[in-house]
């Protein structure tokens, strides 16, 4: 069986690892608290871009250096950012441990040059465009912008092609130093590791990392609340000729991470709106009403949302959405049947079993939640957690939830 181990650096790092004797595997990853909730208005866009300048360089080793010692390791790794924390990652071999944590904990002492700074602003002005084009991201952030509001949790991962244009590398190296001190990341591990060699090396390693607080030049501006930030409008509707379909985004407040009912929300999302055999499905999708129907609750760490997605022919947009009311109506009423429970149990069961054959893929879930709160949750604690779920749990969930909610919507279409 796993066995799970954390400990608390000198420098206020914190390490959490889940080992694994019998894998073939070892994932790691730095799992950051900056992502764009923790951005103000002129650092808009920051925690992203600075995820990009992490492959950049460092003091000791070239761009070219890091991605070329990443595939000598024969490493899967990446790096993402989300609304609330920005994650470095790699898998090894575990011979290659020491190698890879020299590499992974290097890059997050970037050099943030000048030269690579503005190299790397018009590869993100490029990726925002790309995104522009296609209405579902438009969607989607407009749907966050308007029910969260522009700033915090609303505010855009990417940031604006207006907030990264005024983007400064002075400004990038201060909110660096700011956020990237050891006490607001975690360094999480699974799979064939050595915990103590692992922490012996990120001991030497990161001693320094300690300093970097001191180093930082001022407190952050605070944000005018009375007017929207640079390229953001919160009009419902979005008008993009190029398209032929309608791309419908509905938002309303869900479970948070920390919710006793988030794992009967999980349920009740693959019964309404699961990829195949659920109510959307059959009625939405099956028919041919729709190419896309689907809905899913979001956790974050102090609340949640609900997305309802739906992509359809223009002239059948209002019909689908009466469909979609009706089967959110007919599940606070009526609740959910115990064959459909049961699917769905075994549905999930075998997709956590799954998933936890990859020490990769139990990376996130760990690098997260230590991140966030503090806990671990073994593969047999979430899968008590789905199997103890009720009918009832799931019906409640759904009055909780779907009963009279207020929610936002945004419309992607041609006209």
């Amino acid at each position: 069986m796993p066995e799970f181990r954390e400990t608390t650096l000198s420098n206020g790092l914190r390490v959490a690892a889940e080992i694994d004797s019998r894998g073939y595997s070892a994932a790691f990853g730095y799992f950051v608290r900056a992502g764009s909730r923790n951005e103000t208005d002129p650092q808009s866009g920051l925690s992203h871009f600075l995820e990009h300048m992490m492959f950049k360089g460092t003091a000791t080793r070239t761009a070219a250096d890091v991605n070329r010692q990443l595939d000598e390791l024969g490493g899967q790794g990446n790096a993402y950012t989300t609304e609330e924390q920005t994650v470095y990652y790699a898998t090894v071999l575990p011979k290659f441990q020491d190698r890879l944590i020299d590499l992974l904990t290097d890059m997050l002492s970037p050099a943030l040059s000048d030269e690579d700074f503005e190299t790397e602003r018009n590869v993100i002005l490029e990726e925002i465009a790309k995104y522009e084009d296609q209405p579902p991201f438009g969607a989607f952030e407009r749907s966050m912008e308007i029910h969260y509001g522009p700033r915090g949790l609303g505010r855009r991962v990417l940031g604006t092609a207006e907030s990264i244009r005024e983007m400064t590398a002075s400004r990038m190296r201060d909110y660096f130093l700011r956020m990237y001190r050891p006490d607001n990341l975690v360094l999480a591990a699974s799979g064939n590791l050595d915990f103590d060699g692992l922490i012996s090396q990120l001991e030497k390693q990161t001693a320094h990392w300690g300093e970097r607080h001191l180093a930082v030049s001022n407190a952050s501006a605070v944000d005018d609340a009375s007017a929207l930030p640079p390229g953001i409008s919160l009009d419902q509707r979005l008008v993009v000729p190029e398209i032929n379909q309608s791309y419908l985004v509905r938002i309303s407040n869900g479970p948070s991470e920390s919710s006793t009912d988030r794992y009967a929300a999980r349920v009740l999302a693959s019964i309404i709106g699961d990829e195949g055999g659920s109510r959307m499905f059959w009625d939405l999708i099956d028919t041919g009403r729709a190419e896309v129907a689907t809905i899913w609750p979001h956790e974050f760490t102090d609340c949640g949302a609900w997305f309802t997605y739906l992509v359809c022919s223009p002239q059948d947009l209002h019909a689908n959405r009466n469909l979609v009311d009706k089967i959110f109506e007919d599940i606070v009423n009526h609740g959910v049947t115990d064959e459909e429970l049961t699917q769905t149990i075994n549905k999930a069961s075998a997709g956590i079993i799954m998933q936890s054959e990859r020490p990769s893929n139990r990376l996130f879930g760990l690098g997260s939640r230590w991140l966030t709160s503090g806990k671990y949750l073994s593969t047999d604690d979430k899968l008590d957690r789905i199997k103890s779920i009720s009918v009832d749990d799931v019906s409640n969930a759904a009055k909780d939830y779907f009963s009279d909610a207020s929610y936002h919507e945004v419309v992607a279409s041609k006209e």
